[in-house]
């Protein structure tokens, strides 16, 4: 968080004024078994990061200048260790504030053998402005995320057109934001807020949603809603400029 932000944030609270800072996620607390605690400890030090650490040199981060994925709100993270083991020639980071999931992530990634992927324990929109320098990503993950589904709600979807912005400074030139939903208002809503985002390049040849592209797995979850006749919409969207 930028200095002159907390100065802000401080003085609206000195003023007795209430703010709602915008954050990538609802907390949700989950209890956390012992395997999943047990992967924390023992994997944390090799494949946790900090937001506390501020700025980070990706290439020190994971000993290499491979291009850098960044999952946000990667729930359990079994598609994101799935994807870092069948990528070995690409580093991921994947940020979760659930953490049973960040547990089971950890657990899972060591269980593969995984070392090109770190894990923030963290909001993304704070890991974003603090901790990722601007151009360092080839590309950002949004898999899945709350539809706010009642129409009342939809200011509190992430996808906004401040946060298309945000992100487009942290993909190099030629980077691509993916989304997937399984909500076909949300798809829309992506749709609409993607496609006037300045300095974003629909890849979409009908210039809409994408076939899911291989490299993203299909979740149990994905499986069971295509035996219920339900949707997934990708949206793939490349940084021009």
């Amino acid at each position: 968080m930028s200095e002159q932000l907390k100065n802000s944030l401080e003085q609206a609270e000195q003023d007795g004024k209430f703010i709602r800072t915008i954050r990538s996620f609802v907390k949700r607390e989950g209890r956390l078994t012992k395997g999943q605690a047990s992967a924390i400890d023992q994997n944390w030090a090799t494949m946790g990061l900090e937001h506390k650490n501020g700025l980070l040199d990706l290439s020190q981060v994971f000993g290499n200048d491979n291009d850098v994925i960044l999952e946000i709100g990667f729930g359990m993270g079994k598609s994101l260790v799935e994807m870092a083991a069948k990528s070995p020639d690409k580093n991921f980071i994947g940020i979760e504030v659930h953490r049973p999931g960040v547990g089971a992530c950890l657990a899972d990634a060591a269980e593969a053998g995984v070392t090109n992927l770190r894990v923030f324990e963290h909001d993304a929109i704070e890991v974003l402005a603090d901790c990722i320098a601007d151009e360092a990503l080839a590309g950002l993950q949004l898999f899945f995320p709350d539809p706010w589904h009642k129409k009342r709600h939809h200011k509190r979807r992430i996808v906004q057109t401040a946060f298309a912005e945000s992100l487009r400074k942290k993909l190099k030139i030629g980077g691509v934001f993916h989304m997937a939903t399984d909500w076909e208002n949300y798809a829309e809503h992506m749709l609409e807020v993607m496609q006037v985002a300045p300095g974003y390049k629909n890849l979409s040849q009908s210039n809409d949603y994408m076939p899911r592209p291989d490299f993203r797995p299909l979740t149990k979850f994905e499986q069971r809603g295509h035996r219920l006749g339900h949707g997934v919409w990708d949206l793939m969207f490349e940084r021009n400029a």
